[in-house]
C-alpha cells in the first residue's frame, strides 16, 4: 500500500501526542466525572442525613455526549461541576474527587487505541518518518500501552511525564519543555523544516508554534474544531488515519470518518 503514496522526505521527524491522537481517552474522563459526582453526593448526603441522590440531583448528571462537548470546548471542571448541580462547597469537594481518581488503575484500563491510529503509525514508518511520541501521560503509562499494543517499536524516543496529573491539567509550558528536548535528542539534517507536530490540544499546537515546526491539530480527542482553529495550526484533521494521509499528499478515504 505504500508505493501509492507520495513518500515523505527520509529526513521528516514526526512529533506526535498520545492521549487522543493515539488513545482516546473520553471513555476514562466520562467514568471519572460520573464516579466523582456520586461520591460529593453520597458524602453530603451524608453529613445533612438525607438521602443520598435525589430525582432532581439525578437529572443534572450530564450524558456522555453533553460531557465529552464540554470538554472539546474548554469548559472549566468547576462551571461542569455547577451544571451537574453542584454549588460552591460540594464543587470543591468534586475537583478534588477528580483529581485522587482520574489516574487510578482501574480507570486507565478504560483507555483504548483510537479507530486508525495503529494503521496511521504503521504506514508512517513505512514511509520512512522517525516518529517520537511527546506525551504529558506519565512515560511509564505511555509505553506499557504501545508495548501491549504492538506500537512501541515505531517510536524511535518516548518522551513523557513525570506528573501523573500533566496530562489532566495540560500544561502548555511542560509540553513545550518536552518537546524542545525531543527535538535535541532527535534533529535530523534537514532540521525544523522537515518535523512536525501531532496533537489534540492548545498545548500540542502551541509547543509546535514556539518550536518552530508544522503543526496538526486532530478533533478526536479533547478540543473541538472551533478551539483548535483558534490557534491556527497548520492543518486541522479529525483523526491520526486522516493526519497522515494529509502529510502524504493524498485524499482520504472512507475510514478517515469517524
Amino acid at each position: 500500500m505504500a508505493g501509492s503514496f507520495r513518500s515523505l522526505s527520509r529526513q521528516t521527524t514526526v512529533f506526535c501526542d498520545f492521549d487522543g491522537p493515539v488513545v482516546d481517552v473520553s471513555d476514562r474522563y466520562y467514568s471519572t466525572y460520573r464516579l466523582a459526582l456520586a461520591d460529593t453526593n453520597k458524602f453530603y448526603a451524608e453529613l445533612s442525613s438525607q438521602p443520598e441522590v435525589t430525582d432532581e440531583a439525578k437529572s443534572h448528571i450530564l450524558t456522555k455526549a453533553q460531557f465529552w462537548q464540554m470538554k472539546q470546548n474548554r469548559t472549566p471542571d468547576r462551571e461542569i461541576a455547577q451544571r451537574s448541580g453542584l454549588n460552591e462547597e460540594t464543587t470543591d469537594y468534586f475537583l478534588a474527587k477528580v483529581q485522587d481518581i482520574v489516574n487510578l488503575p482501574n480507570l486507565l484500563e478504560q483507555d483504548k487505541l483510537q479507530t486508525g491510529a495503529s494503521w496511521a503509525l504503521n504506514l508512517l514508518r513505512a514511509e520512512g518518518v522517525k516518529l517520537v511520541l511527546v506525551t504529558l501521560r506519565r512515560q511509564d503509562q505511555a509505553t506499557r500501552i504501545l508495548s501491549e499494543n504492538g506500537l512501541l517499536g515505531l517510536f524511535a524516543g518516548v518522551y513523557g511525564a513525570g506528573d501523573s496529573h500533566a496530562a489532566y491539567q495540560n500544561y502548555t509550558d511542560y509540553k513545550t519543555q518536552l518537546l524542545s528536548k525531543a527535538m535535541a535528542e532527535h534533529s535530523t539534517e534537514a532540521g525544523r523544516d522537515d518535523a512536525w507536530m501531532i496533537g489534540d490540544t492548545e498545548a500540542d499546537v502551541l509547543a509546535g508554534q514556539a518550536m518552530g515546526i508544522p503543526t496538526i491539530g486532530l478533533t478526536c480527542g479533547i478540543r473541538s474544531h472551533q478551539q483548535l482553529s483558534q490557534l491556527q495550526p497548520t492543518a486541522i484533521e479529525i483523526n491520526l488515519f486522516s493526519a497522515v494521509h494529509y502529510l502524504l499528499g493524498v485524499n482520504c478515504p472512507q475510514p478517515c470518518v469517524g
